[in-house]
């Protein structure tokens, strides 16, 4: 059972860290979206259905909070959660969110993410497809997975420390049966 108020109140910081903080790591103004990676976190974890409303909830608090087109961020988040809620089992979740899939799955949904958003926000029709798709969503997608290393590197080793302390009670139940 999933802890429902944990995403809102992670969500909090995020949103915060997205509007204040990323806009100064800028590369050529071409930015990372957190909100994904706590999106993807939480969508392999609850499924494609606790996703794609989370992917609504924050992405409509997104636009309302940053300057883009209301509606535009929540509409990409819950298509590309809807994507990522195909990933998910319930036998592999530890897989899913502690190995290098998930880089795979964020990778996926930042590129379906800012390929949708791109189309929506933009209004300029001079814009070419080639600078919408390589500038507008593959160099994005690019550096969130980049993010997504740490959450990665942080699970497996959260993974490992569990499998020292299982590996030392089973050592101890050993002693003790001897």
């Amino acid at each position: 059972m999933i802890n429902y108020l944990k995403p809102i109140l992670i969500f909090i910081p995020i949103l915060i860290i997205q509007l204040v903080v990323i806009p100064l790591i800028s590369v050529y103004e071409i930015v990372p979206q957190l909100i994904l990676l706590l999106l993807v976190y939480y969508t392999l974890i609850g499924g494609q259905i606790y996703g794609m409303i989370l992917g609504f909830i924050f992405g409509l608090f997104f636009d309302l909070f940053s300057n883009g087109v209301l509606g535009a961020s929540a509409l990409a988040m819950t298509i590309s959660m809807f994507i990522v809620g195909y990933f998910y089992s319930e036998n592999r979740i530890t897989e899913n969110i502690s190995t290098y899939l998930f880089l795979f799955y964020l990778f996926i949904s930042s590129v379906i993410y800012f390929l949708i958003y791109s189309e929506v926000g933009n209004f300029n029709p001079d814009t070419k497809l080639r600078v919408i798709l390589f500038e507008g969503t593959f160099l994005p997608a690019v550096y969130t997975t980049l993010f997504g290393i740490l959450l990665v590197v942080f699970q497996s080793k959260r993974k490992f420390e569990w499998a020292k302390i299982l590996v030392h009670s089973q050592e101890k139940e050993f002693y003790l049966l001897s």
